[in-house]
């Protein structure tokens, strides 16, 4: 099974505790998580981007200052903007959050639902499930050298051609370093790879 086969079987899992919806954020570095998904109500995400509320949000503010789970309603932190009431108009009555990781790469998540709270056994497989995300989303700590030269001369300006003389190698060569690099590197595009491996110091 690859990466990303196993982080969209582990999202549907998540998705099926959580009816009112959910989010995850792994591996947040330099203020930007590594990979991030939400099934919040579209209501919700709307305001909450207009709002800037990620700046603002008692569960965000909890998930960096603790590790482990908690209840929305055991979360004792000021919410002078009123984000959780507000999330009640669009379903999200009840919910818990998750975070692990160390401080350079926290993991944070939430989980909600509009009939009750959720159960023990409910969290702690929502949380189990985010730890494992975790886990196989850690970032690497080194790339191949063949992936680092792929990705140095595209961040250089290089098109493919050029890059593939430059490096004696064929264009299929390349193009086949640069997609195990954003693999490696979790990233969609060769410009989010080389982005990523500029902020892990690996380039």
């Amino acid at each position: 099974m690859s990466l990303r086969s196993g982080i969209e079987r582990q999202t549907r899992r998540l998705s099926a505790l959580a009816p009112g919806g959910f989010f995850f954020a792994l591996h947040i570095r330099f203020a930007l998580p590594l990979l991030h998904h939400q099934t919040y109500p579209q209501g919700w995400t709307d305001r909450y981007t207009e709002e800037a509320y990620a700046l603002r949000d008692p569960i965000i503010a909890w998930g960096f200052s603790q590790v482990g789970t908690a209840k929305w309603s055991e979360i004792d932190i000021p919410d002078p903007f009123g984000i959780l009431e507000q999330a009640k108009d669009f379903g999200m009555v009840y919910g818990f959050a998750v975070s692990c990781g160390e401080m350079k790469s926290r993991t944070i998540a939430s989980a909600a639902r509009d009939d009750r709270e959720f159960d023990s056994s409910e969290i702690a497989e929502f949380a189990e499930l985010i730890y494992q995300l975790h886990k196989i989303t850690e970032p690497p700590t080194t790339l191949t050298d063949a992936q680092l030269e792929a990705l140095r001369c595209i961040a250089n300006g290089d098109r493919h051609a050029a890059a593939a003389a430059k490096l004696n190698i064929s264009e299929s060569a390349l193009k086949a370093r640069l997609s195990s690099a954003r693999q490696s590197l979790l990233a969609r595009t060769t410009a989010e790879a080389i982005q990523r491996a500029k902020d892990y110091r690996l380039l």
